[in-house]
């Protein structure tokens, strides 16, 4: 697959760069570059993303980020099998623990939330960072809906992180998780609350809380590039439009012919 010239590889996290270095120079670099395509491309072209990720994979499978970099693009394409191979393959090379939400997403994807509840429950989430457990108890919430269990689902979501003032990486999502659990049980009231909460600390745009938030009071908005195109096409034509006045006034003569038999 064609690489713009201007990725050099050298993008790519020093930890990665770290292990490429197993790999002859050029075939490294080669690998850099399709990885710096995959996560260029992961989240507007996953299929894009897909593609280059499977390069990587052919070129240097035994490449822990490879196969990490791989699932990822897998899982954008909801592959979730795929994906759940490789992270299992990168979590047996690392012994890293890191990925074991994502893993349990896959379960979840897979039609499998009881598997993923499991996993929720397993001794690796002590080993998870708070981001991680905070990504584990989401998917938990997930699973538990998964199955119909609305009430467990927003008990699950219950916790210090939801509760703390204060605005981290996970903040936005974990409160518009609870938001859309408590609009599934019928608690409008509480879920619009917490959607506007969820606002208040989605500060890039990461959930679409304002748009839920919006529709639970009633707004509508209103596509003014829409209403431009619109207006553009019943515009009329300019006065110096090239315009066959002959044929026009034919179909005037016409119409008014035919204006006439009806009446």
């Amino acid at each position: 697959m064609p690489i713009p010239e201007d990725v050099t590889g050298d993008e790519i996290d020093k930890d990665v760069r770290q292990e490429l270095q197993s790999l002859p120079k050029t075939l490294a670099e080669d690998v850099a570059r399709n990885l710096v395509m995959v996560a260029r491309l992961l989240d507007e072209d996953p299929e894009g993303a897909y593609g280059y990720s499977r390069v990587a994979l052919r070129l240097a499978s035994r490449v822990a980020a490879v196969r990490e970099a791989a699932g990822f693009a897998a899982y954008a394409n909801q592959k979730y099998g795929e994906a759940l191979a490789e992270f299992r393959a990168a979590k047996r090379m690392t012994g890293n623990i890191d990925l074991w939400p994502v893993m349990a997403d896959c379960e979840r994807g897979l039609g499998r939330p009881e598997k993923a509840l499991d996993m929720a429950g397993a001794p690796e989430v002590h080993k998870l960072d708070k981001a991680g457990q905070v990504e584990m108890r989401l998917v938990a919430a997930g699973a538990r809906r998964d199955m119909g269990q609305l009430d467990a689902a927003i008990v699950t979501l219950q916790s210090p992180e939801l509760a703390a003032t204060s605005v981290q990486p996970w903040t936005a999502r974990l409160r518009y998780a609870y938001a859309d659990a408590l609009l599934a049980a019928g608690r409008e009231g509480e879920a619009r609350e917490w959607f506007a909460k969820a606002v208040e600390a989605d500060r890039d745009g990461s959930t679409d809380a304002s748009d839920r938030l919006a529709e639970l009071d009633g707004v509508e908005f209103v596509d003014a590039m829409a209403e431009d195109e619109d207006d553009e096409v019943q515009a009329p034509a300019p006065s110096g439009a090239s315009v066959d006045e002959d044929k026009d006034d034919d179909k005037h003569d016409d119409l008014d012919g035919d204006q006439d038999d009806k009446d």
